[in-house]
């Protein structure tokens, strides 16, 4: 397929919808397991999580499929990235249990979160990269700060990511001197750099353009099919759910409305999901 230079001096190849079969069957029970009683790589039971009077999660569960991309959605406000920061480990809930691994990460030692936590990639929003760096010391940064490889070797590892998201020939740059998509790339880099189990993206399409969304989610796709993982995306965009979902759960009002494979959930006769995942304003949900 051929690659296509863009206008800001980078390249990306669009790329064909990659299927891959999520290992375990759908999950309308949020706290089923493996055949084999092994735990899923990542899981939350019955969280709590309030700001002052206001409460966010209201004793949400859910498990994520390994191997596979689930996207969350749902409408602003009701705890999808603060969902994520709870997986992170950046939130303790107030009650309930947060599982990574099979390990709650509020039961375990500070030590022991953070080597957990090194096993994650996060793309957020704007990629969060250091305005004082270039695009290869960003996407060099958790290399250097968390293992002992030398420079050659990060060098090594570090241009290959970035060849696969295309900015191979932008390394050099500074996230000023670049554009909001090539940020995001740059950041999904970063993510990728210590062959992470698991990765999030916290409303990856955020700022872009129709195009590039695309583009964007044929490169999730890709990436996913070659390295594997856990991949968790928290979006409003209903094109980018169906474009890259292996599941989709549906969050309102702080607890999990539904919870399947992509497929099923499109087509759900529930009416909440019916009327957020088309987009109508016929529903439940009204603008308040």
């Amino acid at each position: 397929m051929t690659t296509t230079d863009l206008q800001d001096g980078s390249r990306m190849t669009p790329r064909p919808r990659v299927t891959v079969e999520p290992r375990v069957d759908p999950a309308h029970d949020p706290m089923d397991v493996h055949p084999d009683g092994k735990p899923h790589s990542m899981e939350v039971r019955n969280v709590f999580k309030s700001f002052g009077s206001f409460d966010v999660l209201k004793g949400l569960n859910l498990n994520f499929q390994d191997d596979a991309i689930t996207t969350v959605l749902g409408p602003s406000g009701t705890g999808k990235s603060v969902l994520i920061k709870h997986l992170v480990g950046l939130l303790e809930p107030d009650d309930g249990e947060v599982l990574i691994f099979g390990q709650d990460l509020w039961k375990i030692p500070t030590a022991e979160r953070y080597e957990i936590r090194q096993k994650m990639g996060v793309l957020f929003q704007d990629g969060a990269l250091f305005g004082s760096m270039n695009l290869f010391d960003n996407t060099a940064f958790p290399l250097r700060k968390h293992t002992e490889k030398s420079e050659d070797e990060i060098r090594e590892i570090v241009m290959q990511r970035l060849t696969e998201v295309g900015l191979d020939r932008s390394w050099s740059k500074y996230p000023n001197e670049v554009s909001g998509g090539m940020r995001k790339r740059a950041g999904f880099a970063r993510a990728l750099v210590m062959d992470p189990k698991i990765v999030f993206f916290d409303e990856p399409d955020s700022g872009l353009d129709p195009v590039r969304t695309s583009l964007l989610n044929d490169l999730i796709l890709e990436m996913h099919a070659e390295h594997k993982g856990t991949y968790l995306l928290v979006t409003h965009d209903i094109r980018t759910a169906r474009k890259v979902s292996d599941y989709v759960g549906v969050i309102w009002k702080g607890q999990v409305v539904h919870y399947s494979k992509a497929e099923e959930a499109f087509n759900s006769d529930i009416p909440f999901v019916r009327q957020f995942l088309a987009g109508e304003s016929a529903g439940p949900l009204g603008m308040d």
